[in-house]
């Protein structure tokens, strides 16, 4: 029998695990309005979204930075 403390700690863990991945969604449509915004050439304001896109998810989510659509490109 799981003590109440124990449910406490699961429903925390499961509410963080649902955040985080509300989180991750954000960041993919991100990806996606920086890679729309390189392609038709909006360069400066792309790369302005990338950098905020780097220090979320560096600093909040704790994950390594990844490469955006216009880091990728001859583009930029």
């Amino acid at each position: 029998m799981a003590s109440n403390n124990d449910n406490s700690n699961n429903d925390r863990s499961e509410e963080l695990e649902r955040y985080r991945s509300a989180a991750e969604d954000a960041l993919q449509q991100l990806d996606w309005c920086i890679g729309y915004l390189h392609g038709i050439r909006k360069t400066d304001i792309s790369r302005a979204l990338a950098k905020n896109r780097a220090q979320i998810r560096t600093q909040m989510l704790r994950r390594p930075e990844q490469p955006t659509p216009s880091t990728e490109t001859d583009q930029t």
